[in-house]
C-alpha cells in the first residue's frame, strides 16, 4: 500500500520491549536500502508538538532509501505504561531494543535521530550501542540535562500563578525537593516521577558524551546570521577540540517544539536529508 506520491505507508506495530511493548511505525525504504534510523522523540508536551515534522522527515527519508523506525518509548503515546511509569534506564533500553530491530533486518548500521530531551538521550544511549552506529542527527539538542528540568519545572510555577496560589512550592529549588523527598509532581498534564527527574538532573554534560561517529547537529535559530546559543557553543567547541566528525547547521526557522499551534520547518527537513545523503556518498 502506497501513499501519494509512491511513498509505502508507515507500517504500524508493537515491538516487544519490557515491560510490555512499544507502539512504532516503520517506514520501508524505497528502493535499495541506504540506511536505518531511529527516531527519538522529545519530553512530554514537546513530543505532540513536533510529530508532524518527525512524520514529514520519516517519509522524506524513506523516499530517498531510508528505514526509519520511530518508536514512541515507554509511557508515551501508545506504548505501555503511563508517563508516570517513564524511567531513563526503560527509555535507553527502548533505544536498545528499537536498534537492534532495525540493524537485524535490514543489515545497516543505525543512524540515531534525536530531537531536544530525545538528543540527550541519543548521547547517553551511543556509549553503549550494542549495534553499529551510523552519523547521528541531532535536531535543537537540549545541552544540559539540569537545565531543561529546570524549565519543566518553571512550566508548573507558571500554572500556580495562573490559578493566583501562593504555594510554597513556587520555585524550583523547592520544587526539586518535593521530587526528592520522593513525591511525583503532577507538570503541564503529566506527571513527573522523582526517579525520571532525578536521573535528567544528573545526566552528565554533553561535553563528556562525545560520540565516536559522525555528527549532525541542526540548530534552529530565531534570525538569519544569529550565532549558536551560549550552551551549544559550548558543546560543539569542546566536541571539535576532542576530534568528533561534527557537523552544526544553523538554520533559519520557526521553534516548532514550543508552538502552541503544529509547525514545519521545511528549511530542517531539507538540511537533514541532504547531510545523510552526503554520509552515504562520503563513507
Amino acid at each position: 500500500m502506497k501513499a501519494a506520491g509512491g511513498v509505502p505507508r508507515a507500517e504500524p506495530f508493537f515491538l516487544k520491549s519490557d515491560p510490555g511493548q512499544r507502539f512504532c511505525l516503520l517506514h520501508r525504504p524505497a528502493g535499495r536500502c541506504l540506511g536505518a534510523v531511529l527516531y527519538v522523540h522529545p519530553f512530554a508536551e514537546e513530543m505532540n508538538r513536533t510529530r508532524r515534522m518527525a512524520a514529514l522527515q520519516a517519509r522524506q527519508l524513506a523516499a530517498l532509501g531510508y528505514a526509519v523506525l520511530q518508536i514512541d518509548l515507554y509511557g508515551c503515546g501508545d506504548s505501555s505504561g503511563d508517563f508516570g511509569d517513564a524511567r531513563w534506564d526503560l527509555w535507553k533500553q527502548d533505544l536498545a531494543a528499537g536498534a537492534a530491530w532495525l540493524h537485524e533486518r535490514f543489515g545497516c548500521p543505525v543512524s540515531l535521530w534525536g530531537m531536544r530531551l530525545g538528543a540527550l538521550l541519543v548521547l547517553d544511549y551511543a556509549r553503549t550501542a550494542a549495534v553499529p552506529l551510523g552519523p547521528l542527527l541531532l535536531w535543537q539538542p537540549v545541552s544540559n540535562g539540569a537545565s531543561y528540568l529546570t524549565q519543566f519545572l518553571r512550566l508548573r510555577m507558571a500554572g500556580a500563578l495562573l490559578a493566583d496560589t501562593t504555594s510554597a512550592q513556587n520555585s524550583t529549588r523547592a520544587l526539586r525537593e518535593v521530587l526528592h523527598a520522593g513525591e511525583t509532581l503532577e507538570i503541564g498534564g503529566y506527571d513527573l516521577a522523582p526517579a525520571l527527574a532525578l536521573a535528567i538532573d544528573g545526566l552528565p554534560a554533553p561535553e563528556t558524551m562525545a560520540p565516536a561517529v559522525p555528527v549532525h547537529w541542526f540548530e534552529i535559530l530565531n534570525a538569519t546570521g544569529q550565532t549558536l546559543p551560549p550552551a551549544a557553543a559550548r558543546v560543539t567547541a569542546e566536541w571539535t577540540r576532542q576530534g568528533v566528525d561534527l557537523q552544526v547547521h544553523a538554520l533559519h526557522g520557526p521553534p516548532f517544539w514550543a508552538t502552541s499551534e503544529i509547525t514545519v520547518c521545511p528549511a530542517l527537513l531539507e538540511a537533514t536529508a541532504s547531510a545523510l545523503q552526503v554520509n552515504v556518498h562520503e563513507h
